[in-house]
């Protein structure tokens, strides 16, 4: 299994749409990081009534973070709709700030399916240049 399939099916796996109460809800984005050494480090979206929420690719860096590393190399998001997609700007800014100077090495799963693969930095290219 290689590991685009083994992120995929990691992320997928803690997919799991859920009302947490009144205010909350969580799990309808999951995403998957593979770190430099190999690991991979997994988070849901939380979703609150304010700005208080979380993306998943956070939710894993923070993971990753937690458990000692700081390296990303790979990235997969999984969307409500079951497709990948990119992750949104804010997130693109964490990873940034993370490796200033190697983020353009990024790789993201752009669409699964079709196995299209782009890098941090074709969608970021200039970082406060």
């Amino acid at each position: 299994m290689n590991k685009w399939t083994k992120m995929y099916q990691t992320a997928k796996n803690i997919q799991n749409e859920r009302k947490i109460s009144d205010y909350i809800e969580a799990g309808s984005v999951a995403s998957a990081i593979l770190s430099a050494a190999g690991k991979i480090y997994t988070g849901v979206c939380i979703d609150t009534c304010s700005t208080l929420g979380i993306c998943a690719e956070r939710n894993a860096i923070f993971n990753m973070i937690t458990n000692g590393e700081q390296k990303i190399k790979r990235v997969l998001t999984i969307m409500p709709n079951g497709k990948t997609g990119t992750p949104c700007g804010a997130c693109r800014e964490l990873f940034v700030q993370l490796m200033p100077n190697d983020y353009k090495e990024i790789e993201i799963m752009l669409d699964y399916e079709n196995k299209k693969v782009i890098t941090l930095g074709e969608i970021t290219p200039n970082w406060w240049i």
